[in-house]
């Protein structure tokens, strides 16, 4: 008979322990029993070994998963200041021993801070030959969490693309594909092979900018006129980047260079290729506008929505409105405020796209509640009146906690 793991640990690889630094969390045994305090130093790998050794695995507790997460990758970035190969790093240990293979089972939840170091090592390291094996492999596991559990996925990104600067571009880049691959399945019902191409587009349509991006999270300043050219190229760029990577897919490569232009009217005058470009623009609008930067305020996931919903000529842009009747107005993953003048997060979408599910985490009086109280806005009682910014809520989100709230019996849709 197999041991379980008791349900709060996660099994950790020794080789995203950082040597010569304190511990960000405590290190226990397969049963939980502490092998090495928070702070604790650890001087060598053959110290290390003998401690998993020991206790026949590394584990946290589930609640550190995050801290574990930011250890990890600092680790990376110093391995990247030596030299290293960032896709060696991929392939050897954040597909491998860092997942443990979780994330990947049917019966298993995704690990959404992890699949952003995959999405991040595959976008900074365009020239490694397993490009298109990680870049397929990424995209099946979007698209199997996104049919899986979609309120779940979009709230894992919708937070972390409100929250995160050290990854930024391979964050938006999940987001807008996994945004994009609910529109085109649940509402303008493409077909498979299109929707496959629209979401491999999304996810490297900033391919030729990915460290820019990053910095210009960073940046307070305005672009500097070289920064700006190399964000007017880099559409060209990416898909010039795909073709030496191997891709051979016109509609693809197409899509990638016009997922900027600004053309409005309805998709069905457009090419197969103009329509997932039009698609993406919308959506890239959105999580644009969603996200932190130093240099400007995010604004509410509503109102980056709403910008989206009008095309150039103030008019409802068909792919703005279809990514609305997926996402909804308040998207999982999002804030906002009831009649109650409590505050809550959305966790899942509802029966129409202004009647989510939500968690209240701040009480009418200000005061932040330890467990989660569900409220169905569809009643009046509960109804949401406002958007609220990421920046303005002071409590602080986990994922683990959360996530699975998002699995709940689902209200009815009606697509």
């Amino acid at each position: 008979m197999h041991n379980r793991l008791p349900m709060h640990l996660v099994p950790i690889s020794g080789e995203s322990i950082r040597l010569h630094q304190p511990l960000p969390f405590p290190l226990m045994d397969k049963n939980g029993v502490l092998l090495a305090k928070r702070s604790f130093v650890i001087d060598s790998r053959e110290d290390l070994a003998a401690m998993e050794q020991r206790g026949e695995g590394l584990f946290i507790d589930v609640a550190d998963s995050e801290a574990h997460h930011r250890a990890y990758v600092e680790r990376l970035h110093g391995l990247v200041r030596d030299g290293k190969s960032l896709g060696e790093i991929a392939s050897a240990k954040i597909t491998g021993d860092l997942m443990g293979g979780r994330g990947v089972q049917d019966d298993e939840r995704p690990d959404w801070l992890d699949l952003q170091v995959q999405a991040n090592a595959i976008l900074r390291d365009a020239h490694a030959v397993q490009f298109m094996e990680r870049l397929d492999r990424l995209t099946n596991q979007l698209d199997k969490f996104s049919r899986r559990n979609p309120d779940g996925t979009l709230f894992a990104l919708v937070h972390l693309s409100a929250t995160e600067v050290q990854m930024y571009s391979a964050t938006h880049a999940m987001l807008v594909s996994v945004m994009c691959g609910l529109a085109a399945r649940e509402v303008l019902k493409w077909p498979q092979e299109q929707e496959r191409r629209l979401s491999m587009a999304a996810l490297t349509m900033n391919l030729g900018m990915t460290a820019l991006q990053d910095q210009l999270t960073k940046q307070v300043e305005a672009p500097t006129s070289a920064q700006r050219k190399a964000i007017d190229v880099h559409p060209e760029r990416s898909a010039e980047m795909l073709i030496g990577l191997g891709v051979s897919d016109n509609d693809w490569l197409d899509a990638v260079r016009e997922h900027h232009t600004q053309t409005p009217g309805p998709l069905q005058t457009r090419t197969p290729a103009q329509q997932i470009a039009r698609l993406i623009q919308r959506a890239d609008m959105f999580a644009a506008r969603l996200a932190p930067r130093a240099g400007r305020l995010p604004i509410s996931p509503a109102a980056a929505m709403q910008a989206c919903y009008f095309d150039e000529n103030k008019q409802v842009d068909e792919t703005g409105a279809a990514l609305i009747k997926a996402v909804g107005i308040y998207q999982p993953g999002s804030f906002v405020r009831l009649a109650t003048d409590e505050v809550a997060i959305v966790i899942k979408r509802g029966f129409n796209t202004s009647t989510p599910r939500v968690a209240v985490l701040i009480s009418r009086s200000g005061m932040p509640i330890m467990e989660p109280t569900i409220r169905d806005t569809s009643t009046r009682d509960y109804r949401v009146i406002a958007s609220v910014p990421h920046r303005e809520v002071k409590v602080q989100v986990n994922l683990e906690r959360l996530l699975p709230l998002t699995a709940t019996p689902a209200s009815d849709r009606p697509w």
